[in-house]
Order: C-alpha cells, then structure tokens, then sequence
C-alpha cells in the first residue's frame, strides 16, 4: 500500500531525487505608499532680530503765531521835568533835578536828602571850576544928554518861543505771551515687518509601508524533500512616489513668542497748514510790575557855572541844553 505524503495531501510514490532550484521569482509589484507620517512639532521661535538705527529727526514745526504787542510802557523823564531842588521835598524815582550847577536824577521812589550826598539821586552833568574875572575896562566919556524923545507906541507881542525838546523815549512794553502751540502733524508710516524666522526641524520619517504580496509559485518536478532555502532575491525597484497625502490636522499653537523690540519712530509728516486765526480771548488781567532794571551807563556832560540872575538862568540853562546834546543825552 502507497504511504500518504503529508506535503502534498495525496496519495504518492516513494520520494525522487531533489529537483534543481527553481527560477527566481518575478518581482513583486510595488507596495501601497504608507500612511502619511505625523505632522512634525512646531518649531522653536526664531530669534528676535537686531534693533533697527534710530530714524533722523522730524523737521522742525511751523512757528507759531505772534503774540499781541503789549501794552506801551509809561513816558520816562526828559529835560522838559527838570525843576530846581527844593530841600525836604520827596521825589519820585527817575525825577530830573538842578542843584548846585549839576543835573541829578532820582535812582529810588520816594527820594530823600540831598543831590550830592544822598544815595537816592545820581550825578547827571558836572560843574566846572568858575573862571577868574576878566579885568575892568576903561571908562568911557560921558556923552551929551540928549532931548527927550516922544513915548513911542506899544511894540507887538512877541512871538511863542519853539516847543522843548521831546524827552528820551520810555523804555518797551513787556513781551506778549508765547502763541498757542501748532497742532501735532500726522503720525508716521509704519516700519517694515521685521524677517521671518527660521524653518523649524522636519519632522520624524512615517513608518514603513506594507510588504508586497509574494510572487507566484513556479511549476515543480514531482514532489521531493524539501531543499534548502535559496538566497534572498535583490530588491526589487523603489517603486514611484505615491501622491501626496491629506494634510494631517494643524498642531496646537506654540506660546507666542515675547514681543519684540519697538521699531522706530516714523519721519515726521509735514506740518499741515495753519489753521484759520481763533477770535481774540478776552484780556488777562495784568500782572505783577517786574523789578526795576540796573540804571544804564550815564555819558556825563560838560557842566554850566551858576546863574547869578534871573536872566542868567536862562543863558545857563541854554548852555546845558547844548551841553546835554554834545554829550548824546539829547537828540539834536
């Protein structure tokens, strides 16, 4: 009776020779493309970049408007004010005294004492040294008395004498206040986006795909033992890139970032153009009277000799005049 093969399931002869290694078999095809791997971690934030260089300086505004002229300043005192000083009288500051031959002005409100003495008034003009007296001339003869002659009429009234010369000007008003200030230009453009940071790492390689069915079996001699297990074949071919896959879903965001440098500032826009001028604002009160400046330098005159008569005041008081105006303390 035939033994039964257990390797091909049926009934058989004894067992041939082994049969001579099969051809290599055909090379699969290629396997399906594998799942697409997991999307990579997010990557690191890049580095904040350098601050830029500080932008050139915005031109400069319009000037504002001018302020209102302030108010005229009260009148100084001239040659016109000088009176003769009068012991024990109390003077006002800048008061125009004749004493002694000299011209003295009040420096203080309420001057006392004596031009010369006192603090309280300075030295305008100088006496000079009285000359000597010239020698007596010789008597002339006596005429012959003459007829009296008839009264002649009333002459005419003589003519007004010219105005005094206008006093030194008073000093300037105050400065107005500072005009309001323009209104602030438009702001600048925004600066340029700073540069992207660098690409993150890939992500990790997706697994493997599945291994490809195996080949067909060859035809085979009658059935013998089972030989050796033949060498590997070669791979086969990479097979062609499958398509792309769906895009995996988004990762969760990365914190954000610390927030860079402020860029900056844009150029100043230009100044826009000056609004229409405001009604005028009702008048401030006004304000406290400053402190009195130091009294200017003083360009002394040539001084006059005492008037011996009322007619001599007159003449004296001519020669001071022109003294005055030599020395620049009167306008010509």
């Amino acid at each position: 009776m035939a033994q039964k093969n257990n390797c091909c399931g049926s009934n058989c002869g004894c067992p041939g020779p082994m049969g001579p290694m099969g051809p290599q078999g055909v090379t699969g095809p290629a396997g399906p493309m594998g799942l697409p791997g997991p999307q990579g971690p997010a990557g690191a934030p890049g580095a904040i970049g350098a601050v830029g260089p500080t932008g050139p300086a915005g031109a400069a505004g319009a000037a504002g408007p001018i302020g209102p002229t302030g108010p005229t300043g009260p009148a100084g005192a001239g040659i016109d004010t000088v009176a003769e000083f009068v012991p024990g009288t109390v003077y006002p500051r800048g008061a125009m005294v004749y004493y002694n031959g000299a011209l003295y002005q009040t420096n203080v409100d309420n001057a006392t004492g004596t031009p010369g003495t006192s603090p309280d008034f300075n030295l305008v003009t100088v006496t000079g040294p009285q000359g000597a007296t010239g020698p007596t001339g010789p008597t002339g003869p006596t005429g012959a008395t003459g007829a009296a002659g008839a009264t002649g009429p009333t002459g005419p009234t003589g003519a007004t004498g010219a105005a005094g010369a206008t006093g030194p000007t008073g000093p300037a008003g105050a400065t107005g206040a500072a005009g309001a200030t323009g209104p602030t230009g438009p702001a600048g453009a925004t600066g340029a986006a700073g540069a992207t940071g660098p690409t993150g790492p890939a992500g990790a390689t997706g697994a493997a795909g599945a291994t490809g069915p195996t080949g067909p079996r060859g035809e085979g001699g009658e059935v013998g033992p089972t030989g050796p297990t033949g060498p590997a074949g070669p791979t086969g071919p990479r097979g062609e890139v499958g398509p792309t896959g769906p895009t995996g879903p988004a990762g969760t965001t990365g914190a954000a970032g610390s927030t860079g440098p402020t860029g900056p500032t844009g150029a100043t826009g230009a100044a826009g153009a000056t609004g229409p001028t405001g009604p005028t604002g009702p008048r401030g009160e006004a304000g406290e009277a400053g402190p009195t400046g130091p009294a200017g330098a003083v360009t002394l005159a040539a001084a006059v000799a005492d008037a011996t008569d009322a007619t001599d005041v007159v003449t004296q008081f001519n020669q001071l005049l022109a003294n005055m105006r030599a020395a620049g303390l009167l306008a010509t």
